[in-house]
């Protein structure tokens, strides 16, 4: 089974005016503007999880600073999910320094959704390191058996739109603060798997797990050789950050770096489903 754990959706309202609601969202239009910026409305999903072979996708929208258009986003998603039929799960966007994000949250958990993200740290103006700015984030969560999903960038390398500060540093910190939440850094955690081959830092990093979202972006084919090497395979998640990519560019460095048959299936999907235990082992809404 080839779950996609990393595609977005914009309604098509938010399509249409995007140069409107960018002059109030500086992180939307920084995204919007870049050349490699791409839009998606629900049946352009659909259509790519049919031409790529995916049997489920979890799908996000864009986290705004506005929650009203949050909530909009949400809408849309939830509106998706059960359009599909099962093959598509959603998460929620919030701002978590607005005020009762949290139940938002819970509306969207009660519509099913199954977490809440991709957060941006830099683009909503929240610090990950700072426990009063998540703990109600990541207790409203964990408490709902939501896994949350957090947008992280390497800190060296070239600068791109939207890649941020916030590093394995950053989500190295929350994890601590957070050890109970099931946590999923985007983009490979800006590199933070590498760090679990540190005795202390395996424990630390227990909550965590790793997208592969734009990854042919920015590593060689052979990251995904390195991360089984490292006894960190386990936690790695397939995400192609559709409309950015699709499953063909992940395909060709997975055919290039030849991983083991058991080594693919669970990072295209036997992975994904760990994360969504963990999470429910923490869930008080049943």
């Amino acid at each position: 089974m080839i779950i996609d754990s990393h595609v977005h959706l914009y309604p098509p309202d938010v399509v249409k005016n995007w140069e409107k609601i960018a002059k109030k969202e500086p992180y939307f239009k920084l995204l919007c503007s870049g050349k490699v910026h791409k839009w998606a409305v629900a049946e352009d999903l659909f259509e790519m999880m049919e031409s790529d072979g995916i049997d489920q996708c979890w799908a996000t929208s864009f986290a705004f600073r506005d929650p009203g258009l949050c909530r909009h986003c949400n809408d849309y998603v939830i509106d998706t999910v059960a359009r599909s039929g099962g093959r598509v799960q959603g998460l929620a966007v919030v701002n978590p320094l607005s005020r009762d994000f949290e139940k938002e949250i819970l509306r969207c958990r009660e519509a099913g959704l199954i977490g809440v993200g991709e957060l941006f740290p830099d683009g909503q103006v929240f610090d990950i390191t700072d426990k009063r700015q998540t703990w109600r984030l990541a207790t409203t969560c964990q408490d709902a058996g939501m896994f949350l999903l957090l947008h992280t960038a390497e800190q060296v390398g070239h600068d791109y739109p939207g890649k941020g500060k916030a590093g394995p540093t950053e989500a190295a910190a929350f994890c601590l603060n957070h050890p109970g939440l099931a946590v999923v850094f985007a983009h490979m955690g800006g590199g933070l798997w590498q760090y679990e081959m540190m005795p202390e830092m395996r424990i630390y990093l227990q909550n965590a797990w790793y997208d592969t979202a734009a990854v042919p972006f920015l590593y060689e084919a052979k990251v995904f050789r390195a991360v089984f090497a490292a006894g960190v395979g386990h936690k790695i998640l397939y995400g192609s950050d559709f409309p950015l990519l699709g499953m063909k560019r992940y395909s060709r460095m997975l055919d290039e770096v030849g991983l083991d048959p058991e080594e693919e299936a669970a990072l295209l999907g036997g992975n994904a489903q760990d994360v969504l235990d963990a999470a429910g082992r923490f869930s008080v809404l049943k």
